[in-house]
């Protein structure tokens, strides 16, 4: 290799979101990627604010759930409606209880609020290694033995393997020539407009549904004081006094800080791999913006993917494991767009109450089973309104969630490592064992992403 090339077991093309938690999964595992970002910082404009779950669980496995979890939002109200902000109905809104003061009995996860895509960027940067801005990766080619990429300040990278976490316009899957399936565009453009304004309302709430109709739009928080989101389908330029009318105060003092431009979209790519490329987030699929399963099904992607990339590179697993990873997200991808496109279709399968029916008549699940409940292999799920039957100890599953000890769950057993979970004392494994009182699950092989590989009963 010359002066000009750099040297990495694993490029990453793209710095958002997914791309930074491959990076912080990946050190996790003690593999030092290089992150390259065409943009030339964090984005600071949020394009999405749901955390779930089970993203939570995965950032309590690298240590970073605390901070998050400092980063988000206190709540008192959910999703909120009225004319206009001043004249909005918080009876509704609060009824909904934060999920950092609800008792899950399948997850250790908690989270106050929400988390706006910003902020959980500044978190994940800060144990994501070495992320260069600026700089755009031109085009690469691939050999049996890795990948020779060139970047667009002319440097050359020689890496065994390239990721792709370029958004929904890859410039990684065009040049694999990857196809896409799915609905494509879908609904009206968005306008997304981040301002400030100087609100402080008495019951911290999620978003509030607008329905003036010179202002209509949703408005969501950011940081719940000054910060904040509103998004129209309003054919016009986006001025002060259009959110001062959706505000319903005239007097406020807006400021405006970037407006972006969106249309809902709904495509998984034909393959998540191509020799020793892989797509993760956007990049892998495009889910349509209602029920915040983009992001976070982006984020398991990383996770799902990191491990075995760390696996492959130390040795200790051969290449036949990265092909899994296609196997294993694509159905994911396929399934999570599909719920997504029957919510946007029909927001009130996700918003609405008891509508567990409604949901089965179109073969709609509920958003924790979407989320968290799916399970590799292709098995059928026992249920797919309640996510906590869909953790009883089945290959493919995630590890059913147990209190171990104060503070301690089962899920933080596994390490991100291969172990066994047992309630026998006298079982013997090459891998770690952990004998917990009282698990009913039999006695299972826990692969280093807490889902369970097989179960020896």
């Amino acid at each position: 290799m010359n002066g000009n090339t750099v040297a990495t077991d694993v490029l990453i093309a793209g710095g958002g979101s997914v791309g930074l938690m491959l990076a912080v999964l990946l050190r996790h595992h003690g593999v030092k990627p290089l992150v390259v970002e065409e943009k030339p910082e964090l984005s600071h404009h949020p394009r999405a604010d749901g955390i779930g779950l089970r993203t939570v669980e995965i950032l309590r496995e690298v240590g970073l759930a605390e901070a998050v979890n400092e980063a988000a939002i206190d709540l008192r109200a959910g999703k909120i409606k009225g004319r206009t902000l001043a004249e909005a109905d918080f009876t509704e809104g609060l009824a909904w209880k934060a999920r950092g003061e609800t008792e899950f009995t399948y997850t250790p996860a908690r989270i106050r609020g929400t988390c706006a895509q910003n902020r959980f960027d500044r978190v994940l940067i800060t144990k994501a290694g070495d992320v260069e801005f600026g700089v755009a990766l031109d085009s690469f080619e691939q050999d049996p033995d890795g990948v020779t990429a060139t970047l667009s300040d002319g440097r050359v990278v020689r890496a065994r393997y390239l990721v792709a976490a370029d958004g929904v316009r890859s410039r990684v899957r065009q040049i694999l020539g990857l196809g896409v399936t799915g609905p494509g565009v879908m609904g009206r453009e968005t306008t997304s407009v981040l301002f400030r304004a100087e609100l402080r309302p008495e019951q911290p709430f999620a978003m509030c549904n607008i329905e003036h109709p010179d202002a209509p739009g949703l408005l969501v928080t950011v940081d719940g004081e000054r910060e904040w989101v509103f998004l129209t389908t309003l054919d016009t330029e986006p001025a002060p006094d259009l959110i001062r009318t959706a505000l319903g105060d005239p007097s406020v003092e807006v400021e405006i800080r970037s407006v972006l431009r969106f249309r809902g979209r709904g495509q998984v790519a034909d393959r998540l791999s191509a020799g020793r490329v892989f797509l993760v987030g956007d990049a892998a699929h495009a889910i349509p913006p209602l029920g915040a399963f983009g992001l976070n099904t982006g984020v398991a992607d990383a996770h799902n993917l990191a491990w075995k990339l760390a696996h492959v590179l130390r040795g200790e697993a051969g290449p036949e494991l990265l092909e899994t990873y296609h196997e294993e997200r694509h159905p994911v991808a396929l399934m999570t767009m599909e719920q997504a496109r029957l919510r946007f279709e029909d927001p009130s399968l996700h918003w609405g109450k008891d509508m567990a029916r409604a949901r089965e008549a179109v073969g709609a699940m509920n958003a924790p089973v979407v989320h968290m409940g799916y399970r590799y292999g292709g098995a059928e799920l026992p249920s797919t309104e309640d996510v906590a039957l869909d953790f009883d100890g089945s290959p493919g599953s995630r590890l059913p969630h147990l209190w171990v000890a104060d503070g301690v769950s089962t899920l933080d057993l596994v390490g991100s490592r291969w172990c066994v979970v047992t309630a026998d004392p006298g079982v013997e494994a090459d891998v770690p064992v952990h004998v917990v009182n009282g698990w009913p699950y039999g006695t299972v092989l826990v692969r280093p992403d807490g889902f369970i590989s097989r179960s020896y009963e």
